[in-house]
């Protein structure tokens, strides 16, 4: 060969055998010399190597992670050149901690039972087992037996009694599982519930009389009746637990039963006594029954019973237990004596239908009799409403009958719904009486392009049910409409204009989309119409205008209806007339008058025209010195022919005039005329008021009023007058500046004073209160002067006006 060439040699490799723990990461290791340079493979030798195996440092290190016991065998590196090859082997062994598989349980024995504990757990080497007994080695003894984790006890007493251990082991690990066994030793005793008692059944029933005393070990159960010991037969039993069962009881049975238990450390007993009575038996009547909704019933439950035994009733409804007070007065419980009951049920409805059960229940046995109640009523509803054909006009319905209740069906009706109905009506059908056997139908005489929804009613002889279910919501299909406007008529309009108003036609008659009106008119006596289309469905008026029309034309008119499947019907024709002209003439004789400071009443005459008849008149008025442009304007409707303007300024001159108008325009004004609103009314108020009271006379005067220049001159005085508490006054007027006034009734009054003028009332004086008296005179030791004034010059002058000398 080539010179220095020379075949491998593997100079390091991984042991003999490689022991790994599972999961760890396992690397084996070969290293070779030689010329050329050897290249390194790996293999297992039984096997394909671990999918997971890794090759590092150019192939020389095999690594294996998570290592696990399948990865276990022989594995081999080749170390291979042109010279020749060499190879090393080794053995990979995988080895697992001990791991539990079963663990101890705590135990608890009855003394001389036997103890079965095992403990098993995987590992690799298989894992090897001791037992611990309190912290001490446990070895096998006579009664103590440990085969491959498995610790068997004979006939455990008391000293077995501890903390036992089981341990695990293989080379790698140790592991350890705990439990306590408990020895139970103790005579028997007997529960409360099973001490002395009295057992009560009726002939031929089964009697158990139950006797589990508590003991370890378990006792020996020994029956006695009276004093002799019982032996089983076929009808006399004692059950595995020590319990003793009777079939068939009969009076030979009865009696005083005892139970003993007896184990190494004692015994107990318990006492039963054993009464046997005869079976009750019950009646329930009447046992079928039909009735009608609303109708009642009694249900009679008879009892024969042992007489020393008592008994309680209970009542049911479809084997529930009846609620007395939840059922809305509908049941009553009667006792009617000790050995019978009653069941009223009143005003009975469809849901009280069903198995009526009595039951009777003693101290000894629980018997039950049955009734069936039928109950008829009106229909229930039908089933789901399906729409199967629609027309413009009609649609198709089919349903499924409802229960009915025990009384057959014998009509059904057929009701809808639309957007434009009150609630739910009967349609006419077809055909025009739905018989009780029928489960489709026509509906007829629908309005087209309206929704609809519809639904069944079921009558029976008993009365009408309920409704089904409602249908889906349909449309009907499109139609010419059939339906005119209502009222034609003419509206009042400007000159030359032909005013035609109607009703629209509801949605609901439109009977398509498209819906409109075709509005036809002609001169009276003509012959051609004049068609116009209106495209709104919600119109209600056409104007139709012509320069040449004259006022008050009379013109025959008719309104059709139309939509996207064709024209419908006109309206009946009508003849109206073409709007008037606006008013001619102006109104004449107008007059104003100044009522007060603040008012002008106007009124005035209007000239009778053969057209522009007025609606009514608008009044004009400005102030002397404004422009006419400023009137401000009031009006009038009708005929009437006076005005009264209010909220004047005083003093003022005003301007007016007035205009018949209507619904064509206004007429021509009529001539101004003037007028002036009268002064202010004084300001000052009377002052200096005296009074002298005589009884239920009291005598006034106060001085007189002066106006300012710019207010009206003082034409009288009013006194008033008014009881305390009341609002309306009495008046006295006077052109003096005294008065005396009667006080009617007992109180007190308040009285006051003010100037009268052509402006109106003036300010009025402050107020007096006095006092009324009844009926008596008030001498004149008694009469007082009284003065509301600050100044005393003109006392005398007033007294002087006020009172005559003689009656001082």
């Amino acid at each position: 060969g080539v010179m220095g060439e020379y075949e491998p040699k593997i100079e390091v490799h991984f042991p003999y055998t490689v022991t790994a723990a599972r999961g760890t990461t396992v690397r084996m290791e070969c290293f070779a010399l030689g010329n050329p340079v050897p290249t390194i493979s790996w293999r297992k030798v039984n096997g394909h190597n671990p999918s997971k195996a890794r090759l590092r440092k150019s192939q020389a290190v095999l690594e294996i992670p998570n290592v696990q016991l399948e990865d276990s065998g022989m594995y081999e590196c080749k170390a291979e050149n042109s010279r020749g090859r060499n190879v090393f082997r080794g053995q990979l062994q995988v080895y697992t901690y001990p791991h539990w598989v079963e663990k101890l349980n705590d135990s608890q024995l009855d003394s001389g039972d036997q103890l079965r504990w095992e403990c098993k757990a995987t590992g690799k080497p298989r894992p090897t087992y001791r037992w611990l007994k309190n912290g001490v080695p446990l070895w096998p003894q006579s009664r103590i037996e440990m085969i491959n984790g498995v610790l068997m006890i004979h006939s455990v007493n008391l000293s077995d009694a501890g903390m036992y251990q089981c341990l695990a082991e293989n080379k790698y690990g140790t592991i350890y599982a705990s439990a306590e066994l408990k020895i139970l030793a103790s005579a028997p005793t007997f529960p409360l519930n099973q001490m002395r008692k009295t057992i009560i059944v009726t002939k031929g029933q089964e009697v158990v009389i139950e006797c589990k005393p508590q003991a370890s070990p378990k006792p020996t159960i020994t029956w006695k009746k009276g004093d002799k010991v019982l032996r089983e037969n076929k009808r006399i039993t004692i059950l595995p637990h020590g319990s003793l069962r009777i079939l068939n009881a009969s009076k030979s049975d009865e009696g005083r039963y005892l139970c003993q238990g007896v184990n190494v450390f004692g015994s107990a007993e318990i006492i039963a006594s054993v009464s046997v009575k005869e079976p009750t038996r019950i009646e329930l009547t009447p046992k079928k029954i039909e009735l009608t909704v609303g109708e009642s019933i009694v249900l009679s439950c008879k009892a024969l019973h042992d007489s020393t035994l008592d008994v309680t009733f209970y009542w049911t409804l479809n084997g529930q237990p009846i609620d007395f007070e939840k059922e809305g007065g509908h049941f009553e419980s009667i006792k009617a004596q000790a050995s019978s009951a009653d069941l009223m049920i009143r005003n009975i409805l469809l849901m009280h239908a069903g198995r009526y059960g009595c039951r009777v229940q003693t101290a000894a046995d629980t018997v039950s009799d049955e009734t069936e109640l039928l109950v008829r009523g009106p229909p229930g509803p039908p089933g789901v409403v399906i729409v199967e054909e629609i027309t413009d006009t009609t649609a198709t319905l089919s349903w499924s009958p409802g229960a009915d209740n025990h009384s057959p069906i014998s009509l059904y009706n057929l009701q809808a719904r639309s957007p434009f109905s009150l609630g739910w009506q009967t349609v006419k059908t077809v055909p025009d009486l739905i018989s009780g056997d029928m489960e489709s139908a026509m509906a007829v005489e629908l309005n087209p392009w309206v929704e609809y929804e519809f639904r069944v009613v079921a009558t029976n002889k008993i009365g009408t049910g309920d409704p089904s279910a409602s249908s889906r919501v349909i449309r009907t299909n499109e139609a010419v409409p059939k339906t005119p406007p209502a009222n034609v008529s003419g509206r009042s309009g400007r000159r030359h204009e032909l005013v035609i108003a109607w009703e629209p036609v509801s949605e609901e008659f439109q009977s398509g989309e498209g819906f409109g009106y075709i509005v036809a008119f002609r001169p009276n006596g003509t012959r051609g119409w004049k068609e116009k289309m209106v495209t709104s469905s919600d119109a209600s008026k056409f104007i139709y205008r012509d320069e040449s029309v004259p006022p008050l034309t009379p013109f025959e008119v008719k309104v059709g209806v139309y939509n996207n499947k064709g024209d419908g019907p006109f309206s009946p024709i009508v003849v109206i007339c073409s709007a008037e002209g606006e008013p001619t003439a102006a109104p004449i004789d107008v007059k104003a008058t100044s009522l007060s400071v603040s008012e002008i009443l106007v009124a005035w005459k209007h000239i009778k025209e053969s057209l522009g008849r007025p609606q009514g008149f608008e009044v004009d008025y400005w102030k002397d010195m404004q422009q006419e442009e400023a009137a401000e304007k009031v009006k009038t409707e009708g005929n009437e022919s006076s005005i009264l303007l209010t909220g004047l300024e005083g003093n003022t001159l005003y301007h007016l005039t007035v205009r018949a108008y209507n619904a064509a325009g206004y007429g021509p004004p009529s001539t101004a005329v003037h007028a002036a609103t009268k002064k202010s009314p004084p300001s000052q108020a009377p002052g200096n008021i005296m009074w002298i009271q005589d009884g239920s006379h009291v005598s006034l005067g106060w001085e007189p009023v002066r106006p300012l220049a710019n207010e009206s001159d003082v034409m009288g005085y009013k006194v008033l007058f008014r009881q305390e508490g009341q609002s309306n006054s009495q008046v006295i007027e006077t052109q003096k500046t005294s008065a005396v006034v009667l006080l009617p009734d007992v109180g007190v009054y308040i009285i006051e004073v003010c100037a009268v003028s052509e402006g109106g009332d003036g300010t009025a004086s402050p107020q007096i209160r006095v006092p009324s008296f009844s009926g008596g005179k008030v001498t004149s030791a008694q009469s007082t002067l009284h003065v509301l004034s600050t100044s005393l010059s003109s006392v005398t002058l007033l007294l002087a006006l006020m009172v005559p000398s003689t009656s001082w």
